[in-house]
């Protein structure tokens, strides 16, 4: 088992991040676990960090200054050790920095820390992206946490009345998936009613992508009106996602997106990247909270 660092909150409410990626493993509020468990038969992981792209690059590479490296889904950093930098009972901040190996994949110095803090019924990241090179920084950034479906006791999963509610109504069309990942340009039309989407287990043949959302958080409700409530600063892009028979569902937060089919260019050029001047420092901010 990877590492791990717990905190808690006053209420009891507890968090653990894995060293591994800083990746949250488990959220426990008055005794039940709201982050899905891993199991490998499903889907191995809880709560990825995704740097420094989101999504799949075309061909499994990017390319800088006519150079192809090596990239996987969703970058590296779920994959890699994160140093502690600083901790206390209800707080915890990890950070990862440039090296020989992220090199070989992404030629770039950057810093990238992450703070977790727990209050009661509630668990917030402050993300910080550095680049302390010389040249522009090219980078995406995104949270990928997967909950419990269905989370509420008694409740079912199937036909059983859950729903993600947005913050403002949303087009109901998103692009379509296609080979290795890529983005196409055709649209899947979607059940959405304004800002609700019941949710059904089929509909996700593929994840359901909201490019530019108008929405700055979404919730995760069950029959019962509990939910867990997701509020993103600067990200503008959201998606939702499960496999069919799996039982946890993923809302997830981006500040980039995958390659458009056929796209191959530089990464600095690939569509919402974003380029960090030398020596600049961003911020961005994911909160999670128990509401009901």
């Amino acid at each position: 088992m990877d590492e791990t660092v717990e905190i808690r909150a006053e209420d009891g409410s507890t968090a653990r991040i894995a060293l591994r990626g800083a990746e949250p493993i488990s959220w426990q509020v008055e005794g039940h676990e709201y982050l899905w468990n891993g199991d490998l038969e499903h889907w191995n992981r809880s709560a990825p960090w995704l740097f420094p792209v989101v999504g799949a690059s075309a061909g499994g590479e990017v390319q800088v200054d006519g150079r192809r490296y090596p990239m996987a889904q969703h970058g590296f950093a779920r994959d890699l050790p994160f140093t502690v930098v600083g901790q206390s009972e209800n707080s915890v901040s990890l950070s990862l920095s440039d090296d020989e190996a992220t090199r070989a994949h992404f030629p770039f110095p950057f810093r990238l820390t992450i703070e977790a803090r727990i209050a009661p019924r509630a668990l917030d990241f402050r993300i910080c992206v550095e680049n302390p090179g010389e040249t522009p920084l090219p980078y995406a950034l995104g949270f990928h946490p997967a909950f419990p479906w269905p989370f509420a006791d008694g409740e079912r999963r199937a036909g059983g009345g859950y729903a993600v509610l947005f913050e403002e109504a949303e087009r109901p069309f998103v692009p379509e998936v296609g080979a290795g990942g890529l983005l196409v340009r055709s649209e899947r039309a979607l059940p959405l009613d304004g800002a609700r989407l019941d949710l059904d287990p089929e509909l996700f043949t593929e994840a359901l992508v909201f490019l530019n959302a108008r929405s700055r958080s979404m919730r995760f409700e069950a029959p019962n009106g509990q939910a867990i409530a997701m509020r993103m600063d600067d990200f503008p892009h959201l998606a939702v996602w499960t496999k069919p028979t799996a039982p946890f569902l993923s809302l997830e937060a981006w500040t980039g997106h995958a390659d458009w089919a056929g796209f191959d260019g530089e990464l600095a050029e690939r569509d919402s990247q974003r380029l960090m001047a030398p020596g600049a420092t961003a911020r961005h901010g994911i909160a999670l909270a128990i509401d009901g």
